[in-house]
């Protein structure tokens, strides 16, 4: 598989996903959020939470992540190692992401979503689910807790799914705060994401809270 191939398939993904989204009404009914802002209800289906564990680790940025990304959108910031990651801003508008990632010599890639509206950690976990879900309609979920990430209650979610063929993951933090959201997602194949999970962790470890 060429390295660019999972990269375009995932952030396709990404993409797509990002024109129709599901959310969840403060009374718990789910609508459809539109690309251009509108919305409508989705009749028939149920929001079922589950309880989320907590893990009691503390997660700190690697003292090799020695380069601050600044979000300009709202107060967070991405602490990376510049030695094994390589960085750029994001000029796909499609995708909505701020800043791509890529973990040099190896097929790990990331994005940092990052957005000016507040969304509850809950709302956030449906909204990956059933985005994911219009692209690989099999796709689950085979991680989820509570982090505590350089003193920031994070989500992390790891998925599992299939999209022409190829069997890939999405391992990564959702935040946010009253200034904004962010979601900093690493994907790879299944079979390569085991042996770079300590990447993505130490890539995904490095979100910080800006003052």
């Amino acid at each position: 598989m060429k390295r660019a191939t999972l990269f375009i398939l995932c952030m396709l993904a990404i993409s797509i996903a990002q024109a129709q989204q599901k959310a969840i009404t403060e009374r718990g009914e789910q609508v459809i959020l539109h690309a251009d802002n509108t919305w409508e209800y989705l009749p028939g289906e149920e929001f079922l939470e589950t309880e989320i564990p907590t893990n009691p680790e503390k997660f700190e940025k690697d003292e090799a992540s020695s380069f601050l990304l600044k979000s300009s959108n709202f107060n967070i910031g991405f602490w990376v190692n510049p030695k094994t990651w390589t960085f750029i801003k994001s000029t796909d508008p499609q995708t909505a992401a701020e800043y791509e990632f890529e973990l040099k010599g190896e097929d790990l890639y990331g994005i940092a979503i990052t957005e000016k509206i507040e969304i509850p950690l809950t709302t956030l976990k449906q909204l990956a689910i059933e985005n994911a879900r219009s692209i690989a309609p099999d796709m689950k979920i085979v991680k989820e807790e509570y982090r505590n990430v350089n003193g920031l209650e994070v989500l992390l979610l790891m998925m599992h799914g299939n999209m022409q063929g190829i069997k890939f993951a999405y391992y990564g933090y959702y935040y946010s705060n009253e200034n904004g959201t962010v979601q900093f997602i690493t994907f790879t194949s299944q079979n390569l994401m085991d042996k770079l999970k300590e990447e993505s962790e130490s890539l995904l470890n490095g979100l910080v809270l800006l003052e």
